[in-house]
């Protein structure tokens, strides 16, 4: 049953993320913070209030990996629901998640923010790392991923 009372702990957020390629390889970061803290997934996080989508996905890939990009279309929706299994701070959260397709325009990749890393990923090299499941589903449904 939803909540009588609407606070910023109980509503349901906007998250958005880019698919940004180099070359033939991804950028991706890993995450400093829950949820899936540790693993590697595509660079992104929240829409501020009244903030539009395609200027707050350029915002945050800069942000987290001091990459700019020209924003493209949308490409993967999906949702996020947690009953606080990570025990952090947050008793349960609630995101829909929208990814969008990016073009590299400049920069050198630097983890900052969010990022506890930040790197151009190849397909080679992704195979041994830790990919969160919605990037890995994102990648290979996409993009051909293994």
């Amino acid at each position: 049953m939803p909540p009588k009372i609407i606070t910023q702990d109980n509503i349901t957020r906007i998250g958005i993320g880019a698919v940004v390629f180099r070359d033939d390889a991804v950028l991706l970061v890993k995450r400093r913070n829950p949820p899936n803290k540790g693993q590697w997934a595509i660079p992104g996080g929240k829409v501020r209030f009244l903030e539009p989508l395609k200027v707050a996905v350029a915002r945050e890939i800069l942000e987290e990996t001091g990459i700019v990009i020209e924003v493209q279309e949308p490409i993967y929706t999906f949702e996020v629901i947690s009953s606080n299994k990570e025990k952090t701070a947050m008793e349960a959260l609630h995101y829909v998640v929208i990814d969008y397709r990016a073009e590299y325009l400049s920069g050198e990749v630097l983890a900052a923010d969010d990022a506890q890393s930040a790197a151009w990923i190849n397909r080679e090299d992704y195979k041994n790392l830790d990919i969160n499941q919605e990037t890995r589903t994102l990648l290979h449904e996409k993009f051909n991923f293994p």
